[in-house]
């Protein structure tokens, strides 16, 4: 029986391509129900100062592995090389490129895709950072079936979990990475044997968040404190909120709330216990914790003071 046959054994393959798809990589690799012959990653990308060709991390962590890595510039480039090993299903963690409706149809039982937020909630490029950004108290993982749409396929099953109130964009990835990282063996399992059955998602109630550009991620200090603190969250650490500070771009990557007033972005005082500078907001006030001149490497607010005394200054 078929089912027999997928209990013992299952071919899958894996596309991802950043850091927070490694875990599910690793889950699937390490599931004996579970056989992947192949990965499949974005190609080798310049990276850091000298701009040099780097691989993935999921490039690193298949071949690690022994497993074979496929770099197609166009993700339809595999289509004939996956049609040919009879594979049950793929699985998807953040790959970065559309899957066209042919290579979708290759696999038996298609492409299950992990998702970092709970479906329909933030379909889109940029989940995470929309959940912080709007204020929203949980977030979650989803494994659905992908379709042609985005992120609109039939949900196989989900986890949630609470936003920590300081938490960062990429603490929080990693946290999601981890969650979701046997979810997706479950789900992979569970639609090839056929004790999970997916459910179509409430279309009515999708939001979508989308791809994220570096200007949105400028501060405007005339919003209340605790809306510019989630704007410093959401985008640490990419592409880092920011602002500008004598002509030059600052970035603030940790902020705290506290009492404060003043002109919107005039640096007001001096924190008493940390050293750090103070920042007045529409309302209240923002300790800034951690922040990166341009040029420069990140460093304390204690550090940023002694090497600039910014106090009098205003940010815009």
């Amino acid at each position: 029986m078929q089912r027999q046959r997928w209990a013992q054994v299952m071919r899958a393959a894996f596309f991802g391509t950043p850091t927070p798809a490694v875990p599910a990589l690793e889950a699937l690799l390490a599931d004996p129900r579970i056989d992947v012959p192949v990965v499949v990653t974005n190609p080798d990308r310049p990276r850091g100062r000298g701009h040099e060709l780097a691989p993935s991390p999921v490039n690193v962590a298949a071949r690690d592995a022994g497993v074979e890595v496929l770099q197609p510039a166009r993700a339809d480039d595999v289509t004939s090389r996956l049609g040919a090993l009879q594979l049950d299903v793929c699985a998807v963690v953040a790959y970065g490129q559309i899957l066209p409706a042919a290579l979708l149809a290759v696999p038996v039982h298609g492409f299950v895709n992990l998702h970092f937020s709970v479906l329909p909630a933030w379909r889109g490029a940029a989940p995470v950072t929309a959940s912080i950004l709007h204020g929203d108290r949980e977030t979650g993982v989803t494994c659905f079936v992908l379709d042609a749409g985005m992120d609109t396929g039939p949900v196989l099953v989900t986890r949630t979990t609470r936003i920590a109130p300081t938490e960062t964009s990429g603490e929080l990835t990693g946290r999601l990475a981890e969650l979701g990282a046997p979810l997706l063996v479950d789900a992979v399992v569970g639609l090839v044997d056929g004790t999970l059955q997916p459910q179509p998602q409430d279309d009515a109630r999708a939001t979508y968040a989308r791809k994220i550009a570096p200007a949105d991620a400028r501060i405007d200090w005339s919003l209340p404190a605790e809306q510019v603190q989630r704007v410093v969250r959401a985008y640490n650490p990419v592409p880092g909120a920011h602002t500008t500070f004598r002509d030059a771009r600052l970035k603030v990557h940790r902020a705290q709330i506290v009492p404060g007033d003043g002109a919107p972005g005039a640096v007001v005082g001096i924190d008493d216990r940390t050293g750090a500078p103070v920042v007045a907001c529409g309302s209240e006030a923002l300790r800034l914790e951690e922040v990166q001149p341009a040029g420069k490497r990140a460093m304390s607010g204690a550090a940023f003071v002694n090497g600039y005394q910014p106090s009098g200054d205003r940010l815009a």
